[in-house]
């Protein structure tokens, strides 16, 4: 969030009451100041400046600031401030963004009136660079190209190439669109090429395709991705061990997909949350076209408490199953569920947990995973309120299972769920790295596990965005 000052003056003069101590007014200490309910302030918003304008258009900024109008106190003020900030963000046509309260001047000023500005520097015409970044236990080079605001309303275009350190690459050309409105909906089109390898499922695969992204806000804080997806992948064994039955799959394939993301977090911090909760739900129907068939939804809850200052628990639980909706329609290996690794079931190798053959996983139809932790400052607070606050010790207990489920007749779902589930605990230090991801070194006990699973006891390194 940009910078926000508020200057109080004669008429609110309430909302900052101290008592005079009888000491110089230019003394530390000439005032106590008491803490103040905001929302007992009046207050409202007479005008508002946007300074900095150069190419974007004025309507597509108004619909952004204009909820300021109807605040009707200070408090009001301040929170919806911070959402036309965040939406002037998430045009995209500004690098930068300030915002400046003052109280109302002029011979059309209020008692209570406050003007708001917003300062604001536009991006170049054409911007580029050189990065990393981290994800899916890897780290990779990024090369991007950006053209923002093309026409004044946020449009962009955007170029993107990717190399990881596990081999992988991606390319990714993206037109990006929003749209006016409260539910500030977003179009993206983008053609793309993906190549990654997987040696613990001995294929790689080589994917080109197109997606057309439409996102929204039906609420404030929920937000759901009408997607369609159609992709060319060519799948191949990685080495002259793989198993039959990836090499059974090899080949090309065409799929065609229409998907539905909906996700509301109200975390307050994407790495080391100390509150608030996520949830996302994905439903993915494939064969509108091609080849590959079936029916997928998955479901992703995270939930922080606080217990005291910087100890926080935190619980996870995911889960998913497919089916196939064709008898001529098959289901690849590379859109079935996994299990295993440091960033979901601790304590296994990548892909360990579930069917394999010949050291090669196979994937299931379904699956289910979640996670207890405990995040706690390091012991005695070495480097308290500086470096030291980016590590947090990290104590964890996961369980999860994953497998072609079949509920029958003399079984629950929660019988079938509970059957051969695996059980594996650790303790280990986590790192921030920046606002984009973290890393963990945890030592993991494997604790209930199958003799076909391939455990991983001892130190396991993972770095990612979401872990479970």
């Amino acid at each position: 969030m940009g910078t926000v000052h508020a200057k109080a003056e004669e008429n609110f003069t309430e909302a900052s009451e101290f008592v005079n101590r009888n000491v110089p007014h230019d003394s530390a200490d000439a005032y106590t100041f008491k803490e103040v309910d905001l929302e007992a302030v009046r207050a409202r918003v007479d005008k508002i400046n946007v300074d900095g304008l150069a190419r974007t258009k004025n309507d597509i900024v108004e619909d952004c600031i204009r909820e300021l109008f109807r605040a009707k106190d200070f408090q009001d003020v301040l929170i919806k401030a911070h959402r036309a900030r965040v939406k002037l963000d998430e045009l995209g046509c500004f690098k930068n963004i300030s915002v400046f309260i003052d109280t109302s001047k002029g011979p059309k000023a209020t008692s209570d009136g406050l003007e708001v500005t917003f300062n604001v520097k536009e991006h170049k015409r054409l911007t580029g660079g050189v990065s990393t970044q981290v994800g899916n236990n890897e780290g990779s080079l990024l090369v991007g190209l950006r053209a923002p605001n093309l026409f004044g309303r946020g449009e962009r275009v955007q170029v993107e190439y990717s190399h990881g350190s596990k081999r992988t690459s991606n390319f990714n050309v993206a037109f990006i669109k929003p749209f006016r409105g409260r539910h500030r909906p977003t179009l993206t089109t983008s053609v793309f090429q993906s190549q990654s390898e997987w040696p613990s499922s001995g294929y790689r695969q080589l994917e080109r395709g197109s997606l057309l992204d439409l996102s929204f806000y039906s609420t404030p804080f929920l937000k759901h991705n009408l997607q369609w997806e159609a992709n060319i992948r060519d799948l191949s064994v990685l080495s002259r061990t793989s198993s039959f039955e990836v090499r059974e799959q090899s080949g090309l394939s065409l799929k065609s997909a229409l998907r539905h993301i909906l996700a509301c977090d109200l975390r307050d911090d994407l790495i080391f949350p100390s509150t608030g909760s996520l949830f996302q739900v994905t439903s993915e129907v494939a064969g509108v076209g091609g080849d590959v068939g079936f029916l997928k939804n998955d479901v992703f809850l995270q939930g922080n408490y606080s217990v005291l200052e910087d100890i926080v628990i935190q619980g996870c639980l995911s889960g998913g199953y497919m089916s196939s909706i064709s008898n001529d329609m098959k289901i690849s290996m590379s859109d079935m569920y996994y299990l295993g690794g440091p960033l979901c079931l601790r304590g296994f190798q990548m892909r360990g947990v579930g069917p394999h053959s010949d050291g090669d996983a196979l994937g299931s139809t379904g699956y289910w995973s979640a996670g207890l932790h405990l995040f706690t400052p390091l012991p005695f607070r070495p480097g308290r309120g500086g470096f030291g606050e980016l590590f947090r010790t990290h104590l964890f207990v996961n369980g999860g299972n994953v497998g072609n489920f079949r509920v029958g007749r003399d079984s629950s779902i929660l019988d079938t769920l509970r059957a051969n589930m695996r059980i594996s605990y650790g303790l280990g230090v986590a790192l921030r790295l920046g606002n984009m991801a973290r890393l963990e070194v945890n030592y993991c006990f494997p604790y209930i596990f199958d003799k076909g699973d391939q455990t991983h006891p001892g130190v396991q390194f993972g770095i990612g965005v979401q872990f479970l």
